[in-house]
């Protein structure tokens, strides 16, 4: 039995299944895994699903690291609801990805799926109940289990239960798009939390007034007073599942930690690759992004801005390169792999309309190379970090604590970054080309001292809150006072 426990869809270990029949145990990093680090073992427990054959492999045989429980969920019901809700309805919906005149189209194969979406929180649910002393702290992470806080609610009402959602939340217009039935029973499952986190004071607003009233949920709908409500928006509450209790709403603004990534950033393999990137671009400035190849990330319009910033700006052909690199992400989803191909097409485009003999104006990786990216970090004069719709994006904070001579951000308003780095970047409308395009000049045209200002105070608000203080804030805060 465990005093904390952790859920998340992905756990700190994984196991690859070898040829011969071995499991082989790899162990992750993050912010959640750095933060139980400092609660003992014996008194803390990680519930996750398994997410592959070597997972459910080590399941089946008993194999399993301390404090971590794998979940064998049916792998029908898993990709039912991890595909089928939680990366094709709930992603789609919290980042207004839909394209409207065609979806999103709710019909019987949603509610199938989202009865698997039921049944693979309450797989969470119940784990969590059978491992939870009474009256343990249980941190619920993310929208892949946002019915898991009403469903554990229900099982153990002793438990003080956190829900932390890493993505932004739908707007009003887009929450309403959900059947009713559904939206209230989303809301149903947060609700059940004794506090419900996000990154920034948008998602949390953005949460709140989706709410509406509903006599079977109890679900109010806020009013604010007058004036700056941030400072007593936290101290909102509605009623929630379980009688004479209440959900309040916080804001964790992640962060780095500038210390372990400097170290990650100063290693020999990436000395190595940073020379390699250097014999590359030479003497030319660079502007530098790192996503993965994630609709919300904007990269095709970031393309389109750098091919207009050459196409006005004729000077800067010749002195620039954009390294570009964009990581597969969910490629067995058709829209994702048919925007992965759309980025190196376009990329393409660009150094065939402008590349010379000696010049190739954008270099793109379209793979999973970390290395390459904390390279890419130290050589960055420009970051361009313009996603439609982000959480958070750590991008953003790490490129200003790497940076070599200091860089120039270029940040999406639409960003969670946004609220904290605003003041030192030049922040743009993610949808609007010809200004992404001019604050591209501006970065690269950035006098060296001003840079260097910026870059300062940048790295310094982007490890405020770094992530294992991030994780225990949250645990004290639903531990209540000693």
């Amino acid at each position: 039995m465990a005093s904390v426990l952790v859920a998340s869809n992905r756990g700190p270990v994984s196991y690859a299944l070898g040829e011969d029949g071995s499991l082989d145990a790899r162990r992750g990093g993050g912010g959640l895994v750095s933060g139980l680090s400092a609660v003992s073992s014996q008194d803390s427990v990680w519930v996750c699903a398994a997410l592959g054959e070597g997972d459910r492999e080590a399941v089946r045989r008993g194999i399993g690291e301390p404090g971590v429980r794998m979940l064998d969920i049916d792998p029908d019901v898993y990709a039912d609801a991890y595909n089928g809700i939680a990366n094709s309805v709930l992603w789609f919906l919290h980042h207004h990805l839909y394209d409207i005149p065609r979806e999103p189209v709710y019909d019987a194969e949603f509610r199938r799926r989202w009865e698997s979406y039921r049944a693979y929180n309450r797989a969470f649910a119940e784990a969590l109940a059978g491992a939870a002393d009474e009256g343990a702290a249980v941190l619920v992470q993310d929208y892949h289990l946002a019915l898991v806080p009403g469903q554990l609610r229900e099982l153990r009402p002793d438990l003080r239960i956190a829900h932390f959602t890493h993505t932004p939340w739908a707007s009003p217009a887009y929450l309403r798009m959900l059947p009713d039935d559904i939206r209230e029973e989303l809301l149903w499952g947060m609700l059940g939390a004794d506090e419900v986190g996000f990154h920034t004071w948008a998602w949390a607003s953005a949460f709140m007034t989706g709410a509406h009233i509903d006599s079977a949920t109890g679900v109010a709908e806020p009013s604010f007073p007058a004036g700056d409500h941030r400072r007593t928006v936290n101290h909102r509450r509605w009623a929630g599942p379980g009688a004479n209790r209440a959900t309040e709403v916080k804001v964790y603004p992640l962060g780095v930690d500038a210390e372990e990534l400097r170290a990650l950033a100063y290693r020999p393999a990436v000395d190595e690759r940073l020379a390699e990137l250097r014999a590359e671009v030479g003497d030319r400035k660079t502007i530098v992004r790192v996503d993965r190849t994630e609709l919300s990330k904007n990269i095709l319009r970031g393309l389109l801005a750098y091919r207009e910033l050459l196409t006005t700006r004729p000077e800067w052909r010749g002195r620039v390169v954009h390294l570009a690199s964009a990581y597969p992400s969910r490629q067995d989803l058709e829209v994702y792999r048919s925007y992965t191909a759309s980025v190196a097409a376009l990329a393409e485009e660009i150094n065939a309309e402008f590349g010379t003999e000696g010049w190739t104006p954008v270099l793109v990786s379209v793979k999973d190379d970390f290395t390459r990216s904390l390279a890419a970090y130290r050589l960055a004069d420009v970051a361009l970090v313009n996603p439609v719709r982000d959480g958070m994006n750590l991008v953003a904070k790490e490129i200003p604590v790497v940076s070599e001579q200091g860089c120039a951000l270029v940040l999406s308003r639409e960003a969670g970054a946004y609220e904290e780095l605003r003041e030192d970047a030049l922040t743009v409308n993610p949808f609007d080309v010809s200004e992404t395009a001019e604050a591209l000049h501006t970065a690269l045209t950035m006098p060296h001292p001003e840079r260097t200002d910026r870059t300062k105070r940048l790295a310094t608000a982007s490890a405020a809150l770094p992530p294992q203080r991030w994780f225990l804030n949250q645990l004290e805060s639903l531990r209540g006072p000693a």
